[in-house]
């Protein structure tokens, strides 16, 4: 039998989980792992708030996203390896959609990498539209910096 898949709020017994996900989810990129102190002091920035899904009993996906008046950003959404393309950062999405819009946000932006074509559809078929660029924002360890494509959803 296998367990239902779960997703509970990111707290400070989850740092080091988090921090090990995020890691798994980006360092193969060239991007800087976020460390377990880079996890605490943002989670304790006021209107921050993170998500932890586990699936089958195992850590799957991570979503960090922030609150200030009525907008919000997605700060970072990461899966593991071995849990993508199975629905994992969908139902992160969905989830960060939900409580961004309950806490009074009428707008919620994000940066995607603009060589990452597969989380690009993945906001664009939620409803996200493109909103602008940044170039050389991705810093990435020993090579040329990544572009970002900023996308915007409309949550009136």
């Amino acid at each position: 039998m296998t367990r239902p898949a779960v997703l509970c709020r990111l707290g400070a017994l989850d740092l080091d989980r988090a921090a090990a996900l995020h890691a798994e989810a980006f360092v193969p990129f060239g991007e800087r792992a976020w460390t377990r102190q880079d996890m605490a002091e943002l989670l304790a920035s006021p209107g921050v708030a993170g998500l932890l899904l586990q699936v089958e009993g195992a850590d799957a996906g991570l979503a960090i996203c922030r609150v200030v008046a009525d907008e919000a950003e997605l700060i970072t959404l990461a899966v593991r390896p071995a849990h993508r393309r199975r629905g994992a950062a969908r139902r992160l999405l969905a989830v960060v959609i939900d409580d961004v819009r309950a806490a009074g946000a009428k707008t919620l932006f994000l940066e995607v990498a603009a060589d990452n074509p597969a989380a690009q559809a993945l906001y664009k078929t939620t409803g996200f539209r493109i909103a602008g660029s940044r170039p050389a924002y991705f810093r990435r360890g020993g090579g040329p910096a990544a572009d970002a494509v900023v996308m915007r959803l409309d949550l009136s």
